[in-house]
């Protein structure tokens, strides 16, 4: 009831704050949405799009993305330990295993396990915006993009600036990273390096990860190309984080690469963008930090891909289509050594009639795999612009995964893959509205999934203690999401609240729980609020609060607050994490951190 009335007092708050020359630092509706064939601004999307602009990123007491994306309604970041060392992720109820990952639109999905997903996030320093597609997206992306699809936008260029930072804090934390922009006569180049230790906020929670990133833009003056590469080392103790045993001292490493290659050719109808990239993952896990030869997994994927995004614009409308090629391969000591080759056909049409205020789109995406075979997922997307601010929307779509190399073949003393394994399937529909002005944002979306064949792992019978993958379970997810921001000035300072609220119901049909692993962990309720203010010049206060009650009745508050202070070229920020010392496990048997604090400096040379 609390959390009710808080919840209603904050959104009257939010519609009611009379204020003068509104603005925002960057208007919404001129933010084109890029992570589908068909560019589209954001107010005419007939979908459920979040963006989280680079400010945001600032103002949000984070210092990794999945951080940032916990602070979203509807997206539940579950993390072992903390800098984004482990971290699972999740859509409206979704397995991790059912949301993508995208940088810059390349696919950063893992055919090992889900569990990788979050290794590919990069740096904020260098991130533009995170913009997170919510309901069905295969259609648009192809499979993985179950319940969702999360599309990092990196910057594009910065302008002859260094900037260097170093942070401190609790636990032994120690923060560093440098960041180069140049521009030249034919081409521009950002750089980033940068590394989080900690000593750990309880046994063998210790980290060391190093991040690499850099982005080229090379003939400008002509055919553009531009350059990604990323690279990610990370190192950490994993006590917990699949067991319980207090004789194990779990160890974990994983590095994940990234380089692709694009390029857009354009004219007064077409838009072609061609892209090649290779996508690399390698994870080991020890049982034991300081006894390999215990227990050791050792898993290396590596995927390569080419794919051709175009938009054809005529009388008719703009039909986006494509295909994506891509091959993978796994070596690993538990799973094999794996290959699999993947075809993707997409192909979309978007009418607009009633003097352009109704939008249809309908879609299909069909899939080949190499040990699957044919699979195709058709879409259909509508909206209706009642005015310029307000829209309303709907969209259906049939969604899919195929089963992870973890899902298929994994083995150790209590669980056991299933070669046999069929893809999980689902048919999801949503309907929302949209409210966008200047200053004020609301949208509100129904959603329901119903979903078929999720593989759950099922023992024969309570005696037995060796649980195999099987596609048994039958989920019905069905709920509701309200989003609002509203920016306003205060002595000519801009102010920021923003709300987020979802309620999600999960029923597993038929299950017999003494028999089943599955068990859903989902958050029934997740409220969500920022404010930012800046009352004086340099000088400016965030506090972000979160609100989870999961399905197995785990309830939690947390509490969040950060300062930044700017003088000319330097700016001096204190972060405060859990303030209220809330005691709280988002996954697993891994408790999150106490209360902490992390002071930073950076400096800015122009």
């Amino acid at each position: 009831m609390k959390l009710t009335y808080l919840f209603t007092l904050l959104a009257l708050l939010t519609i009611t704050i009379q204020a003068q020359d509104l603005e925002q630092e960057q208007k919404l509706d001129s933010v084109i949405i890029t992570s589908s064939r068909i560019d589209l601004p954001f107010k005419e999307n007939s979908r459920t799009i979040t963006v989280i602009s680079s400010s945001d990123i600032k103002n949000s007491a984070a210092t990794n993305v999945a951080d940032v994306l916990q602070q979203v309604a509807g997206v539940d970041i579950r993390r072992r330990g903390t800098a984004g060392s482990q971290a699972d992720l999740y859509i409206r109820g979704g397995g991790f295993d059912q949301t993508l990952l995208l940088i810059d639109g390349i696919k950063m999905d893992d055919a090992q396990t889900g569990h990788h997903t979050m290794n590919a996030a990069l740096p904020l320093e260098v991130i533009e915006r995170i913009e997170i597609i919510k309901g069905p997206a295969a259609r648009v992306f192809g499979q993985n993009a179950f319940t969702g699809a999360i599309n990092i936008v990196t910057k594009k260029n910065l302008n002859n600036t260094v900037s260097v930072n170093l942070e401190t804090g609790s636990f032994g934390q120690l923060n560093g990273g440098v960041t180069v922009g140049t521009e030249l006569e034919n081409s521009s180049h950002i750089i980033h390096v940068g590394k989080m230790t900690s000593e750990g906020y309880r046994n063998n929670s210790d980290y060391d990860n190093t991040n690499y990133f850099i982005k080229s833009v090379f003939n400008k003056k002509a055919q553009a190309i531009e350059m990604i590469t990323t690279f990610s080392d990370r190192k950490f103790g994993a006590e917990n984080f699949y067991t319980t045993n207090p004789t194990f001292n779990e160890y974990e490493e994983t590095k994940n690469s990234l380089v692709g290659f694009t390029t857009t050719f354009n004219t007064e109808k077409f838009k072609i963008k061609p892209r090649v990239y290779w996508k690399r993952n390698e994870d080991e896990f020890l049982l034991r930090r300081d006894d390999p030869a215990f227990y050791r997994n050792l898993h290396i994927t590596d995927k390569i891909g080419a794919e051709v995004n175009a938009s054809y614009t005529s009388e008719a409308g703009v039909t986006g289509f494509g295909v994506d090629i891509s091959k993978i391969y796994l070596r690993s000591n538990n799973l094999g050594n794996r290959n699999r080759f993947m075809t993707n056909l997409f192909l979309e049409h978007r009418f607009k009639l009633l003097d352009n205020k109704l939008d249809i789109t309908p879609g299909i995406a069909v899939t080949y795999f190499s040990d699957f075979k044919f699979h195709a997922f058709p879409g259909l997307d509508v909206g209706y612009q009642i005015n310029n601010d307000l829209k309303v929307y709907g969209n259906i779509g049939y969604t899919y995964r195929i089963p992870t190399y973890t899902d298929l073949y994994y083995s150790d003393f209590r669980t056991s893959g299933n070669e046999n394994l069929d893809p999980e399937e689902a048919f999801a529909q949503e309907i929302g509205v949209k409210y966008n002005t200047n200053g004020f944002n609301m949208s509100l979306a129904l959603f329901n999934r119903d979903s078929k064949n999720l593989i759950d792992y099922i023992r024969p019978s309570e005696i037995e203690e060796i649980y195999t993958a099987t596609n048994i379970a039958e989920v019905n997810t069905k709920g509701f999401e309200f989003n609002t921001s509203y920016n306003f000035k205060i002595s000519n300072f801009n102010q920021t609240l923003a709300v987020g609220y979802t309620f999600l119901e999960d029923d597993i049909l038929d299950q017999n729980e003494a028999l089943s692993r599955y068990s859903l962990n989902t958050l029934k309720h997740h409220f969500t609020t920022r404010l930012s203010t800046q009352l004086l010049k340099n000088l400016r206060q965030n506090i972000v609060y979160k609100h989870a009650e999961r399905t197995t009745g785990q309830s939690y508050n947390v509490w969040d607050a950060s300062l930044v202070y700017t003088l000319k070229q330097l700016e001096f920020t204190a972060t405060a994490n859990n303030i209220f010392n809330t005691d709280y496990i988002e996954t697993g048997f891994t408790p999150m951190p106490p209360s902490n604090v992390l002071f930073g400096l950076r400096y800015n040379f122009n």
